[in-house]
């Protein structure tokens, strides 16, 4: 499998032609919340945003589009990106590995656009830790219960790894508090449209 090359360098404008209203935008929270389900309804271009893809060593599932969700890639390939220090936080969960590449984070930010990282929660400790600045956004579901049923009714993983998910997700929904916010996904259009309230007034 043949997956674009990090080096690429940001490219680079300057100061006076930045928008000083382009920021990173954290979008995180449990597996199985919904993360991507929200980001997708947000209306990007209004947003003036893009939406940073991550690299991922597992198996595309049948919704996913290289390139659009994630970008698929081998152990090997992604052990040689985290050797070349090429990504701006990177996690292995359920014996796979997610990373953002810096190039898509900075990028963007020299070009006056916003970005949006839907990440887990270990990565966006590591943005937050990296780029300060970062706005943080903390997803998370009605109930634990209404969670479970969410993993369970994906039918993509063994009861084992549902059960692990789960497990992580009890740790990972108490680090809420490391968070500027915190949206509750008890509906998916609804959640969205706090989003963006949130990114429009951390905009302004």
């Amino acid at each position: 499998m043949t997956v674009a090359n990090l080096d690429t360098k940001a490219e680079q404008m300057p100061e006076s032609e930045k928008s000083p209203r382009a920021n990173i935008f954290i979008l995180s929270g449990p597996s199985g919340v919904g993360k991507r389900t929200v980001r997708e309804r947000l209306d990007m271009e209004d947003l003036n945003m893009e939406n940073s893809v991550s690299w991922t060593t597992r198996a595309p599932r049948a919704e996913d589009e290289e390139g659009v969700t994630y970008h698929f890639a081998t152990p090997e390939e992604f052990e040689a990106a985290v050797a070349r220090d090429e990504f701006a936080e990177h996690a292995g969960f359920a014996d796979h590995a997610y990373g953002t590449p810096r190039s898509q984070i900075e990028g963007r930010i020299a070009k006056g656009i916003n970005v949006m990282l839907e990440i887990e929660v270990n990565g966006a400790e590591q943005v937050m830790e990296k780029y300060p600045e970062a706005v943080s956004i903390f997803l998370v579901p009605p109930t634990l219960e209404e969670l479970e049923s969410r993993l369970k009714n994906r039918g993509t993983e063994s009861e084992d790894a549902v059960n692990a998910r789960l497990a992580r997700a009890r740790v990972e929904m108490d680090m809420r508090t490391k968070y500027q916010h915190v949206v509750v996904n008890d509906d998916a259009q609804r959640a969205a449209d706090e989003v963006a309230a949130i990114i429009k007034e951390c905009a302004e």
